[in-house]
């Protein structure tokens, strides 16, 4: 983003005072929903985060800083286009609006980069696509999303019951990874149209088990494919596992009854990576 090189950070931030103001609504609205704003903006805050956020090359609507953290303001703002608004808010206003037990002082508005299916099949020759279906757990999300731009996939399809990819703990585990990797909702579209739709495209379905399947290591993950990843405890549902070509499971010690699923995918996703590498 270009510098802004005519006016110093304390000359652009604008004091915010009232916690009822429209932006700093939207704003908590957005953290405590796990949702968009109505313009279509996702709220993060943290200073790695935002950092991640301009190193994608996202475009930042609004940021704001926490008025006990406006040395913050010398360091981001020449990386922040001079358009983009930038607020200087009361401790006890930014505290209420995000959802850190520990603020770190620095939140924003950002527009995420918009993919589809058809975006997830033209990079399959990359590496498989990843559905998940049913993941409740954030950190579990946010880590498998990071394994996934780490190991090489196409993209990534979030399926019925799984966690909102906006929810702040999934921003945060996923370290930038949500920022820069395809991923696209299909709970509208519902599982069985995937389902259908990968078919179509010639696409191999796997889905990954604690303890039934074909060991990882005899596993052929070359070809397209798409790795089914069900939630915690109960897996996949029994309508999509009836659906899959095969099912692959990592062995591990029978003294652990089975793997966090984040651990698992990212085992699976590594070999996949592994076997595709020259």
């Amino acid at each position: 983003m270009k510098q802004n090189e005519k006016s110093s950070p304390e000359t652009r931030l604008r004091r915010v005072e009232g916690r009822h103001n429209a932006l700093i609504k939207r704003l908590r609205q957005a953290f405590a929903h796990a949702e968009l704003t109505d313009e279509g903006d996702c709220a993060i805050e943290g200073v790695h985060v935002v950092e991640e956020a301009i190193r994608s090359g996202l475009r930042f609507r609004t940021i704001l800083f926490r008025e006990s953290a406006q040395a913050l303001a010398a360091r981001f703002l020449p990386q922040i286009g001079s358009h983009v608004e930038t607020l200087l808010v009361p401790e006890r206003i930014f505290d209420s609006a995000v959802p850190s037990e520990s603020p770190q002082g620095i939140a924003a508005l950002v527009r995420l980069k918009e993919f589809s299916l058809d975006d997830l099949f033209e990079r399959i020759e990359l590496g498989p696509i990843v559905v998940i279906v049913g993941l409740q757990d954030p950190g579990n999300l946010g880590t498998i999303l990071r394994s996934a731009e780490a190991f090489g996939t196409a993209g990534v399809i979030l399926g019925e019951g799984t966690v909102s990819r906006f929810n702040s703990k999934v921003i945060r585990a996923s370290a930038g990874s949500l920022f820069r990797l395809p991923v696209v909702s299909g709970k509208v579209a519902g599982l069985d149209a995937i389902v259908a739709e990968l078919r179509a495209k010639q696409v191999c379905l796997l889905a990954t088990s604690s303890h039934k399947g074909t060991p990882l290591d005899q596993a052929a993950l070359t070809s397209r494919l798409a790795i089914f990843i069900g939630g915690e405890g109960a897996g996949l549902p029994k309508s999509v596992m009836s659906q899959m070509d095969e099912t692959i499971a990592v062995p591990h010690s029978p003294r652990v009854e089975s793997l966090n699923a984040a651990v698992a995918a990212s085992i699976v996703l590594y070999e996949a990576a592994r076997q595709r590498r020259p």
